[in-house]
């Protein structure tokens, strides 16, 4: 199974071809229009199959999107007032949950010391799909530990850390070796959008730390590809998981 998270800066509609030429099974894409409005510029985003969506701006919302075959239900109970944080069940041969994100945090109104931001209090209320069974937590989540400030409860490193407690780890960090906030492959090119410009490491993907061995494959997107030719300021992250037929 190939998940792709990817933020899309807008415009799926004129982007659809370069996403589905990664042929992922199970993409979250931020900063995506709603499906009637990606209907209405030409794109039938239900032809790929089972489609979730949730947003207040309909031209900018958190998408995710099946395409061959697995079928995605939200989970219940559901906050839609943690933004953009979409909790559901992937019904596949290995069925498993997801948490797909795009965290708004200073965005967001997330501005004082004591506030946790969506995707922490997220992990709070969504530690049932967190638990239950098999779940992946993955997307845009705005941080990084560079940012990080003594007693802030949004912390990136607060967030880590509730999920290593749960059994889920970094993708790339375990994979690469390196150390949160010691990223050397960006995800964002900021403002600039040049290699040499400001970046960031501010996508991440959690999975159990005992599907570590079923990862085939674990790629960042490269910027020729996806930035320099102008399609977003994101790269994607591309997970390949071997998943055991039950």
């Amino acid at each position: 199974m190939r998940l792709v998270f990817w933020n899309c800066n807008m415009a799926l509609h004129r982007k659809m071809a370069a996403l589905q030429a990664l042929s992922p099974d199970i993409a979250v894409i931020s900063e995506c229009a709603d499906p009637e409005t990606l209907v209405q510029r030409g794109l039938d985003p239900f032809a790929a199959g089972s489609v979730l969506w949730m947003g207040r701006n309909r031209q900018k919302g958190l998408g995710v999107f099946a395409f061959t075959g697995a079928q995605l239900t939200q989970h219940e109970p559901f906050w839609p007032t943690l933004r953009y944080i979409l909790p559901l069940h992937v019904a596949a041969p290995v069925p498993f949950g997801l948490i797909a994100v795009w965290a708004q945090n200073a965005s967001g109104g997330v501005t004082r010391k004591h506030q946790q931001g969506p995707l922490r209090r997220a992990l709070t209320k969504y530690r049932g799909l967190l638990t239950a069974g098999p779940a992946i937590v993955g997307g845009d989540w705005n941080s990084n530990v560079i940012w990080d400030r003594p007693g802030w409860r949004i912390n990136h490193i607060k967030k880590v850390r509730l999920l290593e407690e749960l059994g889920l780890v970094s993708v790339y960090h375990a994979l690469r070796g390196e150390a949160q906030g010691e990223e050397r492959e960006p995800t964002h090119y900021w403002r600039d959008r040049r290699e040499d410009g400001p970046t960031y490491h501010i996508d991440h993907v959690f999975l159990p730390r005992d599907w570590l061995p079923l990862v085939r494959d674990f790629q960042v997107g490269g910027f020729a590809d996806w930035v320099g030719n102008g399609l977003s300021d994101h790269v994607p992250l591309i997970l390949d998981l071997d998943l055991p037929r039950p």
